[in-house]
């Protein structure tokens, strides 16, 4: 099944952010990354925040019905404004903490960074995730770009694997899940 992939524009992002906030509402790295306290709130605003930076500094792809989206960042993305960084500590409240100590390896230096990539539940499993990270994978290899991640679930691996990473590290989280690095050299069509 072919899927119509786009960018996305500003006015997908509250859809786009409740796709990622439902795709990962299970999710082992944003389970241990948040509070419990209002967890599904935190989770749709700290997407919505990261989202907006994507769009204002990268790439956000979406399909047409925005029930998938993905993010790519540049190499030399600045950091977030001051008060997004500021409402990323609130909402990351008292695991803030744990999140700052961990020993997690950088990406390779001058590799794009696929931030996030995620389905609404109701559409997973046809196809939508592999479309609009595949059309991001497209775009950066048309610039000869290398691309890097983390993921903590062992399932998306395989996908990876799949559009070509390879898992470059693998670090295991104290009280938290495993984190796999993987990067992806560009591909030649």
């Amino acid at each position: 099944m072919s899927h119509r992939v786009r960018p996305a524009v500003p006015s997908d992002l509250d859809s786009a952010a409740r796709v990622l906030a439902a795709a990962f509402d299970r999710y082992p790295w944003t389970r241990w990354a948040l509070p419990e306290d209002r967890y599904a709130e935190r989770l749709e605003e700290i997407q919505r925040l990261y989202l907006g930076h994507a769009l204002d500094h990268g790439i956000v792809l979406v399909d047409d019905q925005v029930r998938a989206v993905a993010a790519f960042l540049p190499p030399d993305t600045p950091a977030p404004a001051e008060r997004i960084q500021q409402r990323i500590v609130e909402l990351h409240g008292s695991r803030l903490a744990a999140l700052s100590a961990l020993p997690r390896p950088d990406p390779p230096a001058g590799c794009w960074t696929l931030e996030t990539a995620g389905v609404d539940p109701a559409h997973q499993g046809s196809g939508l995730g592999t479309a609009v990270t595949a059309e991001g994978l497209a775009m950066l290899d048309q610039q000869g770009a290398s691309a890097a991640l983390e993921t903590s679930d062992k399932r998306n691996v395989r996908l990876y694997q799949r559009l070509g990473f390879a898992t470059a590290a693998t670090t295991t989280i104290p009280d938290g899940p495993i984190v796999y690095s993987m990067t992806r050299n560009p591909q030649s069509r």
